[in-house]
């Protein structure tokens, strides 16, 4: 099978989204039916990317939504109906309802598929599994498909044990760490080299890079990408303390601090932080609604995480290892297992492990899988920093116009 591949490229600096590159891609959209995924992130400056393209002339069809829904407001995890934008009046489509992958018959009519959305770097925050199944879509239709890339708010670190599980949970979809430092155009790349996909027939795809954007950068997201990640300190947080959501512990659904706190009514009422959990936008009934909780502000933890570029997996051993019911502590075992990506790291809290015999465990998976994602970097990497910086391509180079050619079976 032969993939066609081509990529945009740019130079370093402004930083500028992919979708605000209109230029580079406007040409391969006008007179096509278009569809889009998107969510609240997908933004050209203050404009929805769906305005701007409808403004321009461009013909598109139709939404897809992901989790959360196309105005990013629903609950994690719950189940978003189809729906009409009653702006535009577009149909919207719903990837995270009755079915995750687009049905064939959405594609009918369709030349060209665009993705954009904020994704946060981890491999259990599924934008990246919504656009693998839509890749694989794509290729069975016959639908051309254009990436536009956006920073990784955690794209400074790699980390995290490599996903195990063959099951295809959604929020383990492929064999990556936690911490994948990957934007969603590398990402792509990696899903189609590694042949992780399940691609029928030939698969054409663009990815329109970012300018100005290398791994070393931090990047703060104007725009929430979920309910619950609000802030860069969330952001920041949440491939750590995500691995208290199957447990006993809360992690601040329900308070103006989700993914910042840890804590439960049974914790150390010596504790220095409490909150109790409300039903809010986002988070309707929370662990622990309306009851008092005693536990740790750990915003202040967030400022490290660049500098330190691990998961910390201190607060989730110590607070296993104080927990007064530890057959209960995970309260869903399969589901911790699926954020993990696989038994072991499960296994070894409830065995007593220390944080650097845990982390040992990970090697080799985890240096093989970073030596294979250097192979897909669109970016200057957090190692070699801005010594290696990429050429500059552009579409007005002829060559650049041919996609290159990639081989798979």
């Amino acid at each position: 099978m032969v993939l066609s591949f081509s990529i945009f490229s740019h130079a370093q600096e402004p930083l500028e989204m992919g979708a605000e590159r209109i230029n580079n891609y406007l040409p391969f959209i006008l007179g096509k039916n278009v569809a889009i995924i998107a969510n609240q992130t997908t933004m050209v400056g203050n404009t929805h990317l769906v305005d701007t393209l409808l403004s321009l002339g461009v013909t598109v069809k139709k939404i897809f939504s992901p989790e959360h829904g196309f105005r990013g407001a629903a609950d994690a995890g719950a189940k978003v109906n189809h729906d009409k934008d009653p702006k535009t009046g577009l149909p919207i489509f719903s990837l995270y309802g009755k079915t995750r992958r687009i049905p064939d018959s959405e594609l009918k009519g369709i030349d060209i598929l665009i993705f954009d959305l904020q994704d946060v770097g981890a491999r259990f925050y599924t934008y990246i599994s919504t656009l693998s199944l839509a890749m694989e879509a794509c290729a069975a239709n016959n639908v051309a498909m254009i990436v536009l890339d956006r920073p990784n708010p955690n794209g400074f670190y790699v980390d995290g044990p490599v996903n195990e599980l063959t099951t295809g949970s959604f929020v383990a979809l492929h064999p990556i760490p936690i911490v994948h430092g990957l934007t969603v155009g590398e990402y792509a790349m990696m899903a189609v080299g590694e042949r992780w996909l399940n691609l029928t027939k030939p698969l054409d795809i663009r990815v329109v890079k970012c300018k100005g954007y290398t791994h070393s950068t931090l990047y703060t997201v104007p725009i929430k990408p979920s309910p619950n990640l609000p802030n860069n300190q969330s952001i920041y947080l949440y491939p750590s303390l995500c691995l208290f959501e199957p447990t006993e512990v809360s992690i601040g659904r329900g308070t103006d601090k989700p993914f910042q706190i840890i804590g439960a009514p049974h914790f150390p009422k010596n504790a220095d932080y409490t909150f109790t959990p409300r039903s809010v936008e986002g988070a309707s009934k929370p662990m622990y609604e309306n009851q008092l909780c005693y536990g740790y502000d750990l915003g202040v933890f967030a400022e490290f995480v660049p500098t330190f570029g691990k998961i910390i997996l201190y607060w989730i051993i110590e607070s296993y290892r104080f927990s007064p019911n530890k057959d209960k502590f995970f309260s869903s075992p399969s589901f911790f297992d699926n954020l993990a990506g696989g038994p072991k790291l499960r296994e070894q809290i409830i065995a007593g492990m220390s944080e650097d015999e845990i982390r040992a465990s990970w090697e080799p998976a985890l240096s093989e899988y970073k030596a294979k994602r250097k192979n897909y970097l669109l970016y200057p990497d957090f190692i070699e920093k801005e010594a290696e910086k990429q050429p500059e391509r552009t579409l007005e180079q002829p060559e650049e116009q041919k996609p290159k050619e990639y081989l798979t079976d």
